[in-house]
């Protein structure tokens, strides 16, 4: 008990934090919210005969458009603000998430999930720089895990309603978009521009500080670590079914239910996250890819149902802990003047991971004979890393100053 009231108090500046775990799951909704909608959008486009190609494109292209903009937001960031940009963008959030409800023309639908896209490289280049500028090393760590818990019962939440409403019209779930309004208001509510904190030597003798060079050897490492964990940790997520499939199981109904527990123990993965919290980032890096490598390993030696499920709960512990610890690792290798573009590599490589996945999955699935074997050599390959993580010198960075109002 003594614990959790000395987790609350250092959860400071509560109404912000609350605000950017909301505004966090935004970018998610792009992909959360359209499961529900593809099979009714492509009978409702049946006309189209590209829809069934155009659909799925339609689902992944604001992760895309992610991918190629997050850098240029974040430059946008750091030379403009943080909070005039993130206002702007989930204002036009909403407007272009909701658009379709209108529209019943695929390709002006496809594009404004390309609009979309465009507002969620800001709003999540933004949340992650924010996170950091609000908090030191130990708040950031509390407010992430927090997203962490929050974002599975969202995800739940979001799919629930969305289904609910596109069975009363086939672009219903659009209709979640909405709620980027009320997150906006809350945003102009309680966040605030955040400033730079001098070093007290300098502040005292009223000098100017120079602006520090750009990190560009963090940014690579950053870059190319997030990329390499985005693509294992979309390998189940892309590719789950048909290794269901090998087991025996066809029917999507039964997949979803076998995988319901499971996939809970992504919640499990945040509670180790904070767990480690203290340790040194190689410790932390290596915690989650080897979870998440032995995770993949064994559904790939699964020969059963239930050797594959519980395979799965290992592999959702280190899929719970990827994100965050990745976040927290990256926004300590940024200074303030450059944390925008920073955060932003950080959300392009991520969301260049999830595009490029399917396609290294299918380069191991041809080479490994089946999607197991895909599997197996995903895993040995997140392990060899891990034991790499543990050998380099990655040293953790000393924390960096947090910002003041």
């Amino acid at each position: 008990m003594r614990a959790f009231r000395d987790f609350l108090r250092d959860l400071t500046l509560r109404p912000q934090g609350a605000t950017l775990v909301l505004a966090g799951f935004l970018p998610i909704f792009a992909i959360v919210s359209m499961f529900p909608l593809v099979a009714s959008m492509i009978q409702h486009f049946a006309s189209d005969p590209d829809a069934r190609a155009k659909v799925p494109l339609m689902v992944t292209a604001p992760g895309l458009t992610i991918a190629i903009l997050s850098p240029f937001a974040g430059y946008f960031v750091d030379r403009f603000g943080r909070r005039r940009p993130l206002l702007i963008a989930t204002f036009f959030y909403g407007f272009f998430g909701a658009a379709p409800y209108l529209l019943d023309d695929l390709d002006l639908i496809f594009a404004s999930r390309l609009m979309l896209g465009v507002c969620e490289a800001a709003i999540l280049t933004v949340i992650n720089t924010l996170i950091a500028d609000y908090w030191e090393d130990r708040g950031r760590r509390n407010w992430l895990f927090l997203q962490g818990v929050a974002g599975p019962f969202l995800s739940t939440g979001v799919i629930i309603l969305s289904g609910t409403v596109a069975s009363i019209r086939w672009n219903g779930g659009f209709l979640v978009y909405l709620v980027a309004f009320p997150i906006w208001l809350a945003m102009l509510l309680f966040l605030f521009e955040p400033k730079a904190t001098k070093p007290e030597s300098a502040a005292a003798a009223g000098a100017r500080v120079a602006k520090p060079p750009f990190p560009l050897g963090a940014a690579v490492l950053v870059g190319a670590m997030t990329l390499f964990s985005a693509m294992l940790y979309y390998v189940f997520i892309v590719n789950g079914s048909l290794v269901f499939a090998e087991v025996g199981v066809t029917d999507p109904g039964q997949v979803g239910e076998l995988s319901a527990i499971p996939t809970l123990f992504i919640i499990v993965g945040a509670f180790c996250f904070r767990l480690l919290a203290g340790r040194s980032n190689p410790v932390q890096i290596a915690a989650f890819l080897g979870t998440l490598g032995l995770g993949l390993a064994a559904i790939g030696f699964a020969h059963d149902v239930q050797q594959l499920r519980l395979a799965l709960c290992i592999q959702q512990i280190g899929a719970g802990m990827a994100v965050p610890t990745l976040i927290a690792w990256a926004q300590t290798k940024f200074p303030f003047e450059h944390r925008g573009r920073g955060m932003g590599i950080w959300s392009s490589a991520f969301f260049l991971g999830q595009f490029v996945s399917p396609a290294m999955v299918h380069q191991f699935d041809l080479f490994g004979g089946s999607m197991q074997g895909a599997f197996r050599l995903a895993g040995f390959i997140a392990l060899a890393v891990t034991v790499g993580a543990l050998a380099l010198p990655l040293r953790r960075s000393s924390p960096l100053p947090s910002a003041k109002s």
